[in-house]
């Protein structure tokens, strides 16, 4: 026989929405649909690690100069500036 824990939790509303939602479209109980959601939440791997959900190859272009990105984005935002100075006058 498997030892049971009785506790109080505190649920945040988005969480309990969450959990409520669980239990319907699973018919599960409150104990139910919080033990699978904490066991599924507690197995995974912790990772801080963020994985982007697609990525894209974006080619090498040698006409562009990697190390003068912070010059080249000066420079266009000085350029937007004086536009924005001359549509007023």
């Amino acid at each position: 026989m498997i030892a049971s824990m009785r506790t109080t939790v505190t649920l945040e509303p988005d969480v309990e929405a969450l959990l409520r939602k669980a239990m319907r479209e699973r018919g599960l109980s409150f104990k139910d649909a919080l033990n699978q959601a904490v066991r599924v939440g507690l197995s995974r791997p912790a990772s801080s690690e963020y994985r982007l959900p697609f990525t894209a190859r974006m080619g090498f272009r040698p006409d562009v100069a990697l190390d003068k990105a912070h010059a080249l984005a000066g420079a266009l935002e000085d350029e937007e500036l004086v536009r924005k100075l001359n549509s007023r006058k």
